[in-house]
């Protein structure tokens, strides 16, 4: 597939921090893009980009802005709400925007997941594409995420692709990882403790937001196996990580940046690593190193 110019991508929460990079990626490549926003003038100010304000949970606003798309990339879930809110928006929602998409026609549907779908308890082990996934008695953000992909798989005629990334680096009012889960740390102690020795995975956002991209773009080709690229017609997940790496280097940085010290525990932990052989084969390779990444860190909470 190869999105010709008059063929929109649409992009929710194109103003989040994994929305707004991804947009800016596809501008980058040449397509032009639907921004849907909750609020007017949320969405980047791009020449090719055309703001759409609206719900995408709303069957009619979903019609509307997936019609005569080539593809959309779904990044919203409201992480931190309560579990109905994330089921009718995470789970509900994204269902509701790929069946209009498929209704309409459009050819690929790319869901921005997480990493946190997966079962890591504390053991020395492999993830891939096709590892157990997390129980019924999960936190509501990992149980709601793993049933949205889930209700994803089942929607029929068009390609859908599952993107999986651990921890999202990248800087940004809205970052998790860089902005808010370091101001927990500053204020709160309870926040400065880890197993030092468990696993950081993580991914930069600009390198998740090349791959959506290019997935969205045509650049990377559908294929009959899932090792080769995106099944056409079918569902496929994709890990989508960084070099690994211990909690040890994210909250040295992290406390020795707002002034405090971290606290160490001795516990059982996950101490494995996230495959990601299948998104290598697809031709995406990331491109910001762990050290890049910490020092962007650090460099914004100095600043």
């Amino acid at each position: 597939m190869t999105t010709p110019s008059s063929a929109p991508v649409v992009v929710t929460g194109a103003n989040g921090l994994v929305g707004s990079r991804v947009v800016a990626a596809l501008v980058e490549r040449g397509a032009t893009v639907r921004a849907v926003v909750r609020r007017a003038s949320a969405a980047p100010e791009r020449a090719g980009v055309e703001e759409w304000v609206g719900e995408f949970d709303e069957p009619a606003f979903a019609a509307s802005v997936v019609e005569g798309a080539a593809a959309v990339i779904s990044t919203v879930h409201p992480m931190g709400s309560d579990l109905e809110t994330q089921r009718r928006i995470g789970v509900e929602g994204t269902a509701t925007l790929a069946r209009a998409a498929a209704d309409a026609g459009v050819e690929l549907f790319v869901h921005v997941s997480t990493a946190a779908v997966y079962d890591r308890s504390p053991g020395d082990f492999v993830v891939d594409e096709s590892a157990p996934l997390v129980p019924d008695t999960a936190g509501a953000y990992p149980l709601t995420k793993r049933d949205a992909d889930a209700a994803l798989a089942g929607i029929e005629g068009i390609t859908r692709v599952v993107l999986r990334p651990p921890q999202v680096f990248g800087a940004g009012e809205t970052s998790t990882w860089n902005t808010k889960r370091p101001a927990a740390i500053r204020s709160d102690e309870r926040a400065r403790r880890t197993v030092p020795e468990a696993t950081l995975s993580w991914v930069h956002v600009d390198d998740l937001a090349a791959f959506a991209a290019d997935l969205a773009t045509g650049a990377v080709a559908t294929a009959a196996d899932p090792e080769a690229g995106p099944v056409a017609g079918g569902f496929t997940a994709v890990n989508v990580a960084a070099e690994p790496a211990q909690q040890r280097e994210y909250y040295e940085t992290v406390t020795r940046a707002v002034g405090v010290d971290p606290v160490w525990d001795d516990a059982p932990a996950w101490t494995g690593h996230i495959a990601t052989e299948r998104a290598r084969a697809w031709g995406w390779r990331p491109t910001v190193a762990l050290a890049t990444a910490l020092a962007e860190i650090e460099a914004g909470l100095r600043a």
